[in-house]
């Protein structure tokens, strides 16, 4: 390991894109802290910290968009304007014909879908910022003199305060874009990563502070054998969580036979990999967002209307979330696990193109046949990876209430954040690898040979 790392700072190309990578996740962690100017930052943190709505929303843009909402910084809205943006026009690239058409004309019909997404992502950059600063201003966020009759602030305040968050947004994504192209790894990947995994040190913190060497029943309090099963469950899902992101099931290809003259070409047997997780993260993405608002409705109802099922309702959909809250969870992971599969795999196309190139899969007829086959395997391992979705993103809050662990540590055991930094940093190490074998430099396993992907 220690003499992999040695060898990537021999190489001079790959040593300049990691070093350069590093140089933009520390200016994008410098901007992280720049407050924007006018917010009362000590009050918007003290409310945040208290769990609800405003906390809620803080924590899940801080897990996986790179923001920082809890002191209302440049970089408040994070990366998910973009990330919205290329989801939705990876949605409609297929319901619109046009935008259809323009993916499959290659490169240049990319960098136009590209195009489009950065447009998008400025609207939805304002619209986001103008519903945040509203919220300030709202709630007394924002300091008096800068008041006024455009949404209860002076224009020139609530311009200033728009154009700060959007050119925000828009810079983290030229950070990402430039990380893609003079950088290694998935640029936007790697900005929330980073967000993420800065988190683990104030966790190891807290871990320090509440540990008791013996005796430790209180809640949030840490013994020995406490910490130990901590670090176990931590490695023991870490492992599970790269297994099935690796998971593959393999569909067998046969490759026609084609004789010319006296030779015969063709007729290998290769193989269709499907992703057991195809979804990736993204099912617990949409599944958490979404249950986001059911708690700040139903506590919003709960003050409004005040009696026991609305109260029961919120309880359960805030801070220490209750069973209604995980089962409803579980629903969502598998009903968005499917969902995208749906959307983002297409069987009909594969069996096409199977048939285009000559290959078939063995015992079954090119076309209908084939892409009711790859149809029905794929429902079925969606299923077990939309379960294994399900336990990693209930854990955190399991073992926060059955082991009275703060969430602040059991959010590190499962859900969303896990997830993301296992994919991106198993990404980010088989790119450094591919850059060392094919320079004749062992990779991370030694003479084991590259990563590679798990059958199922």
């Amino acid at each position: 390991m220690f003499q992999t790392l040695i060898n990537i700072f021999k190489i001079p190309e790959l040593r300049n894109k990691v070093l350069f990578t590093l140089g933009m996740l520390a200016i994008y962690r410098i901007g992280y802290y720049v407050p924007v100017p006018g917010v009362d930052q000590a009050e918007m943190y003290r409310i945040s910290q208290g769990g609800g709505g405003l906390g809620d929303l803080a924590e899940y843009f801080q897990i996986f968009t790179g923001g920082n909402l809890r002191q209302s910084t440049i970089f408040g809205l994070g990366i998910m304007p973009y990330i919205s943006a290329s989801i939705i026009l990876q949605l409609l690239v297929t319901v619109v014909p046009s935008l259809e058409k323009l993916h499959k004309e290659g490169e240049a019909g990319r960098k136009k879908i590209n195009e489009y997404t950065r447009y998008s992502t400025v609207g939805l950059c304002i619209i986001q910022a103008m519903i945040w600063v509203k919220y300030l201003a709202a709630n007394k966020f924002i300091f008096s003199e800068y008041t006024g009759p455009f949404m209860g602030l002076s224009f020139t305040y609530l311009l200033m305060t728009l154009a700060l968050l959007t050119s925000g947004t828009v810079f983290l994504m030229w950070l990402g874009e430039q990380i893609d192209e003079y950088g290694i790894g998935n640029g936007i990947s790697l900005i929330i990563t980073a967000g993420i995994v800065v988190r683990m040190p104030n966790a190891i913190i807290l871990v320090v502070q509440n540990f008791k060497a013996s005796g430790a029943s209180d809640r949030g309090q840490f013994d020995i054998p406490r910490v130990l099963l901590v670090v176990a469950m931590f490695v023991a899902v870490v492992a599970g969580a790269i297994l099935i992101t690796q998971a593959q099931r393999r569909i067998p290809i046969q490759q026609a036979k084609q004789t010319r003259g006296r030779r015969v070409y063709g007729g290998q047997r290769q193989y269709m990999p499907l992703r057991v997780n195809h979804g990736g993260v993204m099912p617990i993405i949409f599944a958490s967002s979404m249950l986001i608002f059911p708690g700040v409705i139903f506590d919003a109802i709960s003050r409004a209307w005040p009696n026991a099922f609305w109260h029961f309702l919120s309880t359960q959909f805030r801070g220490e979330h209750g069973y209604v809250y995980v089962v409803s969870y579980i629903l969502a992971v598998y009903f968005f696990a499917y969902f995208w599969t749906t959307v983002q795999f297409q069987p009909k196309e594969m069996a096409n193109n199977l048939r285009d190139y000559g290959s078939f899969v063995p015992g079954l007829r090119p076309g209908k046949r084939t892409a009711d086959y790859l149809e029905r395997v794929m429902s079925r391992i969606t299923y077990v990876g939309a379960a294994f979705l399900a336990i990693i993103a209930i854990i955190p809050n399991l073992v926060a209430q059955g082991l009275s662990i703060p969430f602040e540590v059991s959010a590190f055991l499962g859900g969303t954040g896990l997830l993301i930094v296992v994919s991106v940093t198993l990404d980010f190490v088989q790119r450094i690898e591919a850059n060392l074998i094919m320079r004749n430099y062992k990779g991370f396993l030694g003479d084991a040979g590259p990563i590679k992907g798990s059958r199922s």
